[in-house]
């Protein structure tokens, strides 16, 4: 049996009163953790769900998380976490592409809807059957008609429950990720994946029982699943997690909490860092506990790594991976040298190869298509055997990312072949955009790309010809995109332009917007 929620058992067992999460005032031991997965996992099994479902969860940094991520695993299901700034054509999308039976739905606020959303698009869905309504801390609202109010629902259930004797191979999490053609694809990655990718977390880190984790990142992304969560749970460290990033509460938490070990993308450690000038008396204190910064999801400019390290005197290590990598495939080490501008090395496991059109092998130092052997790769994406065999090829990712190797096995990101833009760590899929765009009756042709930003990595901007018998401005076009996208994805800059640069076979070229 290979199963990830063993781990939660494991540090019930090992840690019963010890604290695993701590949000918002409450706490959660490792036991009670355990005792509420388990009645999630037979609140699923009593609906009538069996190993290999696909559940749904959209849920902000909460305690619903991990009870609800472990539960869904422990019942031998498969976890499809969704992104929580979803819009309900996103959520219908998610929902029927991965065929997911049941949906954990977040109520939310009049400032995140996240419940009205969701449940907007699970009526869109028609292969999902249970809305699992998870209610706002301090809000009774009840359950509309036809669904399970969780807090009612988990209390009748047993407190026991057999972990499903999952195999390593089973998938055990889907994660949506994005691509040059077609919609966001699901990277199935299973137990195996998942576990390996924590137990390299866990050893770069040097995480222990006597770590505390704080987790701002969310928890439906990749980052902070693994390496943060995951990471957490293996470990038995301890987790105190942040629904939404403020950067004055961040560092009044990594005080109050003795935090050891922060993560985050590079835009949430500029803000941290402006922060500091409020927080003064807080800062000596931080750099006595603290003793390690993790940073991904975009490269951290050199000079905010210095300033960090100069004010609370931690290192900072930089990563590099995809979903598709369940998701640290390199890092800086903590026992290595750190070379400025590099992604550091291959963890335990992972091999990394650079290659060339032709698909061979490429000296050291020379540019390529960054490709990647190891255990946590994904076993491919669901539903898409064709897109799958375009990516695994001969047991290794090709990522669709240019780098180089050094002599020493550093690894340099260098562009990306995709057309992916991040966003301040999100990805963004410029045709979905392009999309929305094109369904305005005032727009004729639209290319999107991502341009430099000093603060977010990349910003998104479209560039747009208007239809001869219609008009538009670039806020009525902003309006647009926002109500139907999530809030990272729609374009902050529309250019209105009389024709696009085109190739000979009409092929938009982007790189010539991107170079103006």
């Amino acid at each position: 049996m290979l199963n990830l929620a063993v781990n939660l058992e494991r540090c019930a067992t090992l840690y019963p009163s010890k604290n695993a999460l701590t949000c918002a005032g409450q706490n959660l031991s490792f036991s009670q953790l355990n005792v509420l997965a388990n009645q999630i996992a037979n609140g699923l099994k009593g609906l009538g769900l069996v190993p290999g479902d696909k559940v749904a969860l959209s849920s902000p940094n909460l305690p619903y998380f991990p009870a609800i991520y472990y539960g869904i695993l422990k019942a031998g299901c498969t976890v499809v976490p969704l992104n929580v700034l979803f819009k309900a054509r996103e959520v219908a999308y998610h929902l029927e592409d991965s065929e997911a039976k049941a949906y954990f739905c977040f109520e939310g606020t009049p400032e995140m809807p996240i419940g009205e959303m969701g449940r907007s698009g699970f009526t869109q869905a028609s292969s999902c059957k249970h809305f699992i309504q998870i209610p706002t801390p301090g809000h009774t609202l009840p359950a509309h008609e036809g669904e399970i109010h969780f807090a009612e629902w988990v209390e009748k259930q047993s407190t026991y429950c057999d972990v499903y004797p999952s195999a390593g191979d089973d998938t055990a999490v889907i994660l949506y990720t994005s691509g040059t053609t077609g919609r966001p694809k699901g990277a199935e990655l299973t137990h195996t994946n998942m576990l390996t990718n924590a137990m390299a977390s866990q050893n770069l880190m040097r995480l222990s029982k006597l770590d505390t984790t704080l987790i701002t990142l969310p928890l439906f992304h990749s980052f902070g699943q693994t390496v943060l969560m995951n990471a957490s749970i293996l470990s038995g460290s301890s987790m105190v997690l942040i629904p939404r990033f403020d950067p004055d509460a961040v560092l009044e938490a990594l005080d109050a909490y003795q935090v050891t070990v922060f993560a985050g993308v590079p835009t949430m450690y500029i803000a941290l860092l402006a922060a500091c000038e409020h927080h003064q008396s807080l800062i000596e204190r931080l750099s006595e506990k603290l003793r390690l910064g993790i940073s991904g999801g975009a490269s951290m400019p050199v000079e905010i790594i210095k300033q960090f390290e100069s004010r609370f005197n931690i290192p900072i290590l930089e990563g590099y991976g995809l979903s598709e990598t369940a998701p640290v495939a390199t890092f800086n080490h903590v026992d290595a040298k750190r070379i400025p501008g590099s992604v550091g090395q291959p963890l335990c496991a992972t091999a990394i190869k650079i290659i060339d059109l032709n698909g061979d092998d490429v000296p050291a130092g020379e540019l390529g298509e960054i490709c990647i052997n190891s255990p946590s790769v994904m076993k491919g994406y669901y539903n898409r055997p064709e897109a799958t065999e375009e990516v695994l090829v001969d047991g290794w990712f090709r990522t669709g990312d240019i780098g180089r190797l050094d002599s020493s096995g550093y690894l340099y990101i260098v562009d990306r072949i995709k057309e992916m833009i991040v966003r301040g760590g999100y990805n963004v899929y410029p045709r979905e955009v392009e999309e929305i765009l094109m369904a305005h009756e005032a727009v004729a042709m639209v290319a999107v790309v991502g341009l430099p930003h000093a603060v977010h990595g990349e910003e998104i901007h479209a560039f747009v010809v208007l239809d001869n018998n219609h008009e538009a401005d670039e806020q009525t076009l902003k309006a647009w995109c926002k109500a139907q996208l999530a809030d990272y994805k729609y374009p902050r800059h529309v250019h209105f332009r009389a024709q696009l640069p085109m190739s000979a076979t009409g092929k938009i070229l982007k790189r010539k917007l991107t170079a103006e």
